[in-house]
C-alpha cells in the first residue's frame, strides 16, 4: 500500500523529527541524494502557484527526478473524466503524486485509488508541506522544537490548520488568535492528534496568543475564493495586524514568519516583512528541502 501525506496526520513524532533532521542534511547537500534518479514525479495545479510550484519542481529535479506538470485546463480531468481513472494512469507512470486544489474529498478519492503516493501541496482545510518547511525554520533559528511557542494571528485558515496539527505533534505550544466567525474550529473539529506532544489554545486577543512566543506568524486576510468577501474579512481581520507592536510583545529575539504571498499593509506591515525582525525568505526556500525529505521517505 503507498504512504500518502494528506494532511501531515500520517506521520508520528519520530517520523515528524527525523525528517526534519533529514531536510537539514539536504539543505546542506542539495544534490546528495539520488531517491528519484529516472523516476518522474506528477504535479497536478487545480490552484495557481509560485512557491510550490518552484520548490517542488527544483526539488524533484535535485533528487535526481523528472516533474510532471499537469494543469487542471490541461488534462481531461477537466471534461469530466473520473478521478480513479485519472489515478489508475498516473500511478502507471509516476513514483508520486503532488496535487494543488481546493477540496479535500477530491485529494481523499485520489489517494484512495492510487497506488502511488499521493502529497497534499494545498486544499482549502490542510497546508501541511508548508507547515514542514515552517518547523523546519524554527528548528534551524532554535536547535530544538520541544517548548517552543508559536503564535499564529489570523484567519483560521488551512496554514493555521497545519501549523496546529504538525506544531503540536513536533512538540512545538501553538497560539491561534481570531476574531469569531474565523477561528480554527469554525471550519471542523479542533485538529490536534491523540499523540500531540505541544498544546494547542485558541485565543481572540491576538496579544494574548503573542505573549511568550518565540515566533509570530500571519497570513493573508484574503485567501483564493475568498474574493467576494473581501471587504467583510478585511474588516474582521484588522485588529490582527503584524506589526512591530504585537512582535514587540513576544519573547525578546522573536521573529516574524509568512507563508507568502503577503499583502504589505494588510496581515503584516513592510517594516516587519522586509526587515531584520523575519525569517520569511527562509521559509519560502524550507519548501524546497522539507519537501525533499517528505519525498524521500514517501518514495523509500
Amino acid at each position: 500500500m503507498p504512504r500518502h501525506f494528506l494532511t501531515g496526520g500520517e506521520l508520528s513524532a519520530e517520523e515528524l523529527d527525523g525528517l526534519l533532521g533529514r531536510a537539514l542534511e539536504l539543505k546542506a547537500a542539495p544534490l546528495s541524494s539520488r531517491a528519484l534518479a529516472g523516476r518522474a514525479v506528477a504535479l497536478i495545479f487545480q490552484k495557481p502557484s509560485t512557491r510550490t510550484r518552484l520548490s517542488f519542481e527544483v526539488g524533484v529535479h535535485e533528487l535526481g527526478g523528472w516533474p510532471v506538470v499537469l494543469r487542471a485546463d490541461e488534462m481531461q480531468l477537466s471534461r469530466g473524466e473520473p478521478l480513479r481513472d485519472t489515478a489508475e494512469v498516473l500511478c502507471r507512470h509516476v513514483a508520486a503524486v503532488g496535487v494543488r486544489t481546493g477540496p479535500d474529498a477530491m485529494l481523499a478519492q485520489l489517494a484512495r485509488h492510487s497506488r502511488a503516493p499521493v502529497v497534499n501541496m494545498l486544499t482549502a482545510l490542510h497546508h501541511p508541506c508548508q507547515a514542514l518547511a515552517d518547523l523546519l525554520t524554527l528548528r534551524e533559528a532554535h536547535g530544538s522544537l520541544e517548548g517552543l511557542r508559536l503564535a499564529y494571528v489570523g484567519d483560521g485558515n488551512n496554514v493555521a490548520r497545519s501549523l496546529a496539527l504538525l506544531g503540536t505533534l513536533a512538540g512545538v505550544d501553538v497560539a491561534v488568535a481570531s476574531p469569531p466567525g474565523y477561528t480554527l474550529t469554525d471550519r471542523e473539529p479542533s485538529p490536534v492528534l491523540a499523540n500531540a506532544r505541544g498544546r494547542l489554545t485558541l485565543h481572540s486577543d491576538p496579544r494574548e496568543a503573542v505573549a511568550g512566543a518565540q515566533a509570530v506568524y500571519a497570513d493573508v486576510w484574503v485567501s483564493m475564493g475568498d474574493e467576494d468577501t473581501a471587504q467583510e474579512r478585511r474588516a474582521a481581520l484588522a485588529a490582527y495586524r503584524l506589526d512591530d507592536g504585537l512582535l514587540d510583545l513576544a519573547e525578546p529575539g522573536a521573529f516574524a514568519m509568512h507563508d507568502l504571498p503577503a499583502h504589505p499593509g494588510e496581515e503584516i506591515t513592510p517594516e516587519v516583512l522586509y526587515g531584520e525582525r523575519q525569517r520569511i525568505w527562509e521559509q519560502a526556500e524550507n519548501r524546497r528541502h522539507a519537501q525533499k525529505a517528505l519525498l524521500e521517505l514517501l518514495v523509500a
